[in-house]
């Protein structure tokens, strides 16, 4: 299995095409290929002709860029099980799934199985295609085999029956915010168990990374939504208080595909405000230096960006043509290519940007996290335990999408903490302000925009809702009008006591004082 987004082929990587490959962007467009569209390629080197119709399906095309990227390696995977056992995918039988099921999920000659989530990502993938196959006339019947079920809601839908039964939901996991200090500071800016840079420490766009994930931490964004932010939907304008500012996420690049409000705490829009002022102006500077933007093969050159209930972004591209779309329709793929003209040329407006001063793209923040991750169990954990300690743990594991849980624990907290501290409510007042001014968890909810409160609960807070936190929290003898107090202390109540919260204590190797 091969796959290339096109437009990098009739971009930066046009000059080593083979020869007689030249007018390869033509022939693609000749042929329909758009970028994203799949190349699957056999053993032999041979394209799938039927395959590369499913890939230019409007079902296909419809997905999310990782959703294609993720179906199109499990169908490879399938492809090159059914190409060692002498069988073409259309002469696929219900049976062949079944033992591929076995062999993915328990055989124990398989040094690499896989759990029963990933199973059920890999059977929608193959599902969209054999349904696809069917309804193409491509093969008579569709092997993998279905049942009916009932929903939640009484609704009667079909369902695979090889779905596994031990998939969970979601994968929940939460780092208080002093753990977040130790990720962010080990991590990203090179510090070692002293608290200081370790010698040699080299950080590639340190303030671009520590940017980023602050400003995800601090406002519970998502990926996409978060790595998809113009230079002037940073937010601005500070709530009284000074503490947060809010911003708007246009529609197009969040879940939901409704715009919405999000709250970033000052000093992460600090610390975007710095990275825009350093490395990424530099990289912007030697971009331009070294002629990459005019090499692009698309541009849009942003003229204006329109005010009132529905702002539109009108542009001129590199052939003078103008064009105008609503700020909330633009997808993240149109957003890359939205530039402005500097005192130095054109400027990408895309925020996060790459040392070649190009957009770094939103999946591309998996690999600064994997590389985090790996630095902190480096390290943190002591040489002996290196490799051969599997009951302890003694540095954080941060995903980008831990961020986002992270803060929807934190909100809750905190709200929890100010309804009792500053407002000093009994239970029963507490019942009663809730009825007036709604429940924190529907508060959380509206933050991160979550269609319905049970979402919230279930996938993202579940742990937290066992704890009573109102009763924890209204123990303390303090007087009403105290300030906040600092919430470590309760953060490592609930992570003591709920499972998949990290927290720092005893079992991560770092001074008290530092901790703290």
């Amino acid at each position: 299995m091969f796959w290339v987004p096109p437009n990098r082929l009739r971009g930066g990587l046009r000059s080593s095409l083979l020869e007689g490959w030249e007018d390869l962007a033509a022939r693609e467009t000749a042929a329909g290929v758009r970028e994203g569209d799949p190349i699957f390629l056999s053993p032999d080197f041979r394209v799938d002709p039927l395959l590369g119709l499913y890939g230019q399906s409007p079902k296909f095309r419809g997905y999310e860029l990782e959703t294609k990227r993720n179906y199109t390696t499990d169908i490879a995977l399938f492809l090159t099980y059914q190409w060692g056992r002498g069988k073409s995918w259309v002469e696929t039988i219900p049976r062949d799934l079944e033992d591929y099921e076995d062999w993915r999920r328990f055989a124990p000659e398989n040094p690499s199985r896989v759990g029963g989530s990933k199973w059920d990502r890999e059977l929608a993938a193959l599902l969209g295609l054999f349904k696809w196959a069917v309804r193409s006339r491509w093969v008579t019947t569709n092997p993998v085999t279905m049942r009916q079920v009932v929903t939640a809601r009484g609704e009667v839908v079909e369902a695979p029956e090889a779905k596994a039964k031990d998939a969970r939901s979601s994968n929940v996991h939460w780092l208080t915010p002093r753990t977040w200090r130790l990720w962010v500071d080990v991590g990203l800016r090179g510090h070692g168990r002293d608290g200081v840079p370790e010698p040699g420490w080299v950080g590639r766009l340190e303030d671009r990374n520590v940017a980023f994930t602050r400003l995800l931490v601090s406002s519970g964004v998502r990926r996409q939504e978060g790595a998809s932010l113009l230079t002037f939907e940073i937010p601005k304008l500070p709530l009284s208080g000074g503490r947060y500012c809010h911003g708007k996420l246009a529609a197009q690049v969040t879940r939901s595909k409704t715009a919405r409000t999000f709250y970033a705490s000052v000093g992460a829009v600090g610390d975007v405000e710095t990275y825009m002022e350093s490395s990424r102006a530099l990289a912007i500077s030697k971009a331009q230096a070294a002629g990459r933007y005019e090499r692009l093969p698309q541009m849009r050159l942003v003229t204006e960006v329109g005010g009132g209930l529905k702002p539109k972004v009108r542009w001129c591209d590199r052939d003078g043509v103008t064009g105008e779309r609503e700020l909330n329709k633009l997808t993240w793929q149109e957003r890359t290519l939205l530039f402005i003209e500097g005192p130095g040329g054109p400027e990408p407006l895309w925020l996060w940007l790459n040392e070649q001063g190009l957009p770094f793209l939103p999946h591309s923040w998996e690999g600064v996290f994997r590389a985090a991750n790996e630095r902190c169990k480096e390290v943190l954990t002591p040489p002996e335990h290196q490799r051969m300690d599997p009951h302890r743990v003694y540095a954080p594991y941060a995903t980008v999408h831990s961020a986002r849980h992270s803060f929807a624990l934190f909100v809750l907290v905190v709200l929890n903490a100010v309804m009792d501290r500053r407002f000093g409510l009994t239970p029963d007042e507490r019942r009663d302000f809730r009825l007036l001014y709604g429940d924190p968890w529907f508060m959380v909810q509206g933050l991160l925009g979550h269609a319905n409160r049970e979402t919230t609960v279930k996938h993202y807070l579940a742990p937290v809702r066992n704890l009573q936190l109102e009763s924890m929290l209204a123990s303390s003898e303090e007087p009403v009008d105290a300030m906040l107090p600092d919430l470590d202390g309760v953060f490592a109540r609930v992570a003591r006591d709920a499972e998949g919260i990290q927290d720092i204590d005893a079992r991560m190797t770092l001074p008290a004082a530092r901790a703290a």
